[in-house]
């Protein structure tokens, strides 16, 4: 029984039609169990961004997005740019409250920061989680289902590269218990001890 109960997917086969896993990590994989069984191993062995997309797949929208805006948030500095500051803020704006006129916004600042910034891709990620991929005067054209995920895998691998381009294993598994805590039903709030405590685990 897995404890991710934010995570409505009954097999990690469900979200794996939609995820490009890397091919040295397919053997953690076991399509045909809860899918925190195949994040877990995929953790384990080292492949933090397969965990990511899996997991970022796994969660709600509005979880996911928040997940990739915590991140971006934990690199944010007073060197950030304006426009990479109002990208992070659109994003939260839109998770606490998902309107078109703040999806709007997302995608404004998310064309404004060209993808380059853990911030830019949360961003990304609220504009691509409903409404149009095309512009006001075009037809609609409805993101897939499963388009918002990438965008905030992006989002957080980068920001944990960004976090220790040399060694970035400690963030990969502090943005991942945050991941898992949202999974949980939790805020993502966690502590040093908590990622302490897991790399004992593993």
């Amino acid at each position: 029984m897995t404890d991710l109960v934010k995570v409505h997917a009954t097999t990690a086969k469900e979200l794996l039609q939609f995820v490009d896993i890397s091919e040295e990590a397919t053997d953690c994989l076991v399509p045909d169990t809860a899918p925190e069984v195949s994040i877990n191993r995929l953790m384990d062995s080292g492949f933090f961004a397969d965990a990511i997309k899996l997991l970022a797949l796994g969660l709600p929208k509005r979880e996911s997005v928040w997940w990739a805006c915590l991140c971006a948030r934990e690199i944010h500095s007073p060197q950030t740019d304006e426009d990479n500051g109002k990208a992070l803020v659109a994003a939260e704006n839109w998770v606490k409250n998902p309107t078109e006129e703040r999806r709007l916004t997302c995608k404004k600042y998310a064309e404004k920061t060209k993808y380059k910034t853990p911030a830019s891709w949360a961003a990304t990620a609220a504009s691509w989680s409903h409404g149009s991929l095309a512009g006001p005067e075009d037809p609609m054209i409805e993101p897939p289902a499963h388009l918002y995920a990438h965008a905030v895998a992006g989002s957080i691998t980068l920001a944990a590269v960004v976090s220790n381009p040399v060694n970035p294993e400690k963030s990969f598994q502090r943005f991942l218990q945050q991941g898992l805590s949202l999974a949980r039903g939790g805020n993502g709030k966690i502590s040093s001890q908590d990622v302490a405590s897991q790399l004992v685990e593993g």
